[in-house]
């Protein structure tokens, strides 16, 4: 099984490089191969001939995407479906990262499978579009929706409040947005276990660590009152992009892959912070 990964040198990316240790696997980061460009993407795709290609490469930055729309869309939209068009071409499968984000929160409950996304800022529409080039792409192609990732690489909310929690003095943190935490290696290893399926058992899935929290409890559980966490508003925080005030996630479908059910979010994290601390000694 030939395996290629776009985005492998992102957080999710160098996971998925260990986790799919001992396959076939050609990563690629955006030096390497830069998804917005079609030729480029057809050319590799062409000579590797993957099996699978996963496509980990996004552009993440969900405020700077305000003012780079157009950024956002080529690699969020148009490299996505770059990919998926090589993968069609080669008679290869697709699985494409997406986000909670394509929701708007509104519905006050876990988002499922069936739900109808409705993006309220830039990124989220460039990710939605992303979804549905590479489900019309003509592949085999099947879209993970994630949420809220943490990982040993790169920048995200964990590593920035364990790194607020080593300066002096309580972190403001907003309490009106939940949504559902979710470890890179879990992550990781469900897109491993699925891609060894062999198959694609549903277009669409929702993957995240169970259970949800809002921004403010999941940075109180991160610092383990070592530091005061103080919970603020959305409005309050003065961030540039709309987020979704709920944005947890369910998945109806998953159970069916015969895949494990990711653990509990509070025990990935847990499992995360013992491991970061073992690392430091």
């Amino acid at each position: 099984m030939i395996i290629l990964l776009a985005g492998a040198g992102g957080q999710l990316g160098r996971d998925l490089q260990l986790t799919l240790a001992g396959t076939d696997l050609h990563p690629f980061d955006h030096g390497q191969l830069d998804i917005t460009d079609a030729g480029a993407v057809v050319a590799v795709v062409e000579r590797i001939r993957p099996d699978w290609i996963i496509n980990a490469a996004a552009f993440n930055d969900v405020d700077g995407a305000e003012q780079a729309e157009d950024q956002a869309f080529a690699v969020n939209a148009a490299g996505a479906g770059n990919l998926a068009e090589a993968a069609a071409r080669v008679g290869g499968a697709i699985v494409h990262v997406s986000t909670d984000y394509v929701f708007d929160g509104t519905k006050g409950s876990p988002y499922t499978e069936d739900d109808q996304p409705n993006p309220l800022s830039v990124y989220a529409r460039s990710k939605y579009e992303g979804e549905q080039r590479v489900l019309g792409s003509g592949a085999s192609a099947c879209v993970l929706r994630t949420a809220w990732l943490y990982g040993w690489q790169g920048k995200n909310f964990v590593k920035a409040i364990l790194g607020a929690a080593e300066r002096s003095g309580p972190i403001r943190v907003v309490a009106d947005q939940v949504g559902s935490p979710t470890a890179t290696r879990d992550l990781a290893e469900a897109i491993a276990g699925l891609v060894r399926l062999g198959s694609i058992p549903s277009p669409l899935f929702h993957v995240v660590n169970a259970g949800a929290c809002s921004r403010f409890e999941f940075a109180r559980a991160i610092v383990g009152g070592r530091v005061a966490v103080e919970p603020i508003t959305t409005e309050q925080s003065g961030r540039l992009a709309r987020r979704p005030a709920y944005s947890a996630l369910s998945s109806s479908r998953w159970p069916a892959t015969g895949l494990p059910a990711l653990s509990g979010w509070e025990t990935a994290l847990v499992r995360f912070l013992s491991e970061k601390q073992a690392a430091q000694h």
